[in-house]
This record gives structure tokens, C-alpha cells and sequence, in this order.
């Protein structure tokens, strides 16, 4: 099922960013949890609608949007699918803090109407990896990089191929406030990188580990992959899917 995009402005933003068509794939079993999967830059929500569909998770809905087109610095302007501008696939990248709070704002209103009982997580790849990670520190910093708050309770987040941004300026958010400790040290992150990856090299994957451990995160899994390059393969799925089970406490019945 999909449907149409919208505009998302993080509060503070100068300019609306136009989203492309959100892909949903709906529990096939009782609804438990409701998961946003960000694609990689230049590609949209249909794709990985498709892949999510396959996995045995019934219990899970898919929430897969698609980002806006924009001028993207590392095409050299050139228009593309990104969740924000970027001019390195890294964490030494300058960081689009606006880009990046519309994004993480997006995914906010796309969970924000889900019942109160269903546990809320946000998982991507490559940039939407990047996007993922940034929404699961700005949960745990209650605040957006533009100092609104952030409005809703992730349960975890997942990151395959990314990196982390913003991590220069993370110690001092999360050692800002006894709260943002404690959120950071629960909340579950679990990220993945083949070491064969040669469009986010698998250093990024580790220093981006680092830098959560290093600021509080201590629920952080790291996977790596020997040969696997940049792209996902059945075994890190079904991997990323038996920790989604087991960090949000579903079975992988449909009851």
C-alpha cells in the first residue's frame, strides 16, 4: 500500500522539503510495532517495501517514505533523493543540521499517529541509516539539533551501511541532562557495515560505534561483514530481524 507525500518543516526550518510517496506494508499478525525504513540516497520507499514484506516478522508494521528531491553536494548539485545535503558519505562530513531535523521530524509525524500501545522504532540504510541514527540521538536528547523538542518514544534504532552524524557535537547533548543519560544508555542501536564497502567505507560503520559508546549509548550492537559491499544480503537481515524481535520483546508468531 502507498501513498502520497507531503511537506515536513522541523520547527525553526526555513523552507518545506516536498517528500516523495510513502510505502506501507501492513502486519500480517496482531500489530506490536511500527518500524520507519529510510532508504539510501537516490532511492525511494518502494524498493525497500518490497524487501521488508518478505521477512517473518508479522507482528511489525513498515512505514517506508521516500525523501525529497534535492540539489545534493556530492552529485555537485545535482538533483537527487536525499534525506539531506551531503558532500561525504561519512562522519567527517559537514553536517546539514536542517536537512537532517526535517528528516528526523518526518519520521516523527509518520509515528506520531500510531496507537498508544505499539513500540515505535526507525531503522534505515546507507543515508537513511545516517537519518536513523540522528532521529535515535535526538530522541535520547528530547531535542532536534534546532533545540525543539522532539516529540516521540523510540524503542530502538537500526542503521545498515550509515554512519552517524552530528557526532562532533553529541558528548555535550547527551551529558546536558541526567534524562538524556539515561535515555541514551537504554536505548537499543543496532548497526551493521560489510567490510567490503567501498561507497561508506566500514571505518565510518566503526569510528560511528565509537562515538555512541564513547557519549553514554551502551546498548549498542555492532555486526560486520566480511565480504559483503554496499548492499544488504539475507543473513544481515535475518540477523536485523531477530534483534528487532528480541530488543522490542514480540515473538516472531503472528499471535
Amino acid at each position: 500500500m502507498s501513498f502520497g507525500g507531503g511537506s515536513s518543516v522541523a520547527a525553526g526550518a526555513k523552507r518545506p522539503f516536498e517528500y516523495g510517496r510513502t510505502h506501507v506494508v501492513r502486519p500480517k499478525g496482531a500489530h506490536k510495532a511500527t518500524i520507519v525504513w529510510l532508504h539510501g540516497l537516490g532511492d525511494n520507499g518502494a524498493s525497500w517495501s518490497q524487501l521488508l514484506e518478505t521477512l517473518p516478522l508479522p507482528n511489525i508494521k513498515w512505514i517506508c517514505p521516500t525523501a525529497p528531491t534535492r540539489p545534493v553536494a556530492i552529485f555537485g548539485g545535482f538533483p537527487s533523493t536525499a534525506w539531506f545535503d551531503v558532500a561525504d558519505l561519512s562522519e567527517d562530513s559537514p553536517d546539514d543540521v536542517e536537512g537532517l531535523d526535517a528528516s528526523a521530524a518526518h519520521v516523527a509525524n509518520l509515528l506520531s499517529t500510531e496507537p498508544a500501545d505499539i513500540k515505535l522504532g526507525v531503522g534505515g540504510f546507507s543515508m537513511g541509516a545516517a537519518t536513523a541514527l540522528y532521529s535515535g540521538t535526538c530522541f535520547a536528547h528530547g531535542k532536534y539539533g534546532n533545540g525543539n523538542p522532539y516529540p516521540v518514544n523510540l524503542s530502538l534504532a537500526v542503521g545498515l551501511s550509515g554512519w552517524l552524524p552530528c557526532a562532533r557535537s553529541l558528548k555535550n547533548k547527551i551529558e546536558s541532562s541526567q534524562e538524556a543519560a539515561q535515555k541514551a544508555s537504554l536505548l537499543p542501536l543496532l548497526l551493521c557495515h560489510g567490510k567490503a564497502d567501498d561507497v561508506v567505507l566500514y571505518k565510518h560503520g566503526e569510528r560511528s560505534v565509537d562515538a555512541l559508546k564513547s557519549t553514554g549509548f551502551s546498548n549498542v550492537v555492532f555486526k560486520s561483514y566480511n565480504r559483503l559491499g554496499h548492499y544488504t544480503v539475507p543473513e544481515e537481515m535475518d540477523e536485523v530481524g531477530k534483534w528487532i524481535t528480541a530488543s522490542l520483546e514480540i515473538s516472531s508468531s503472528s499471535s
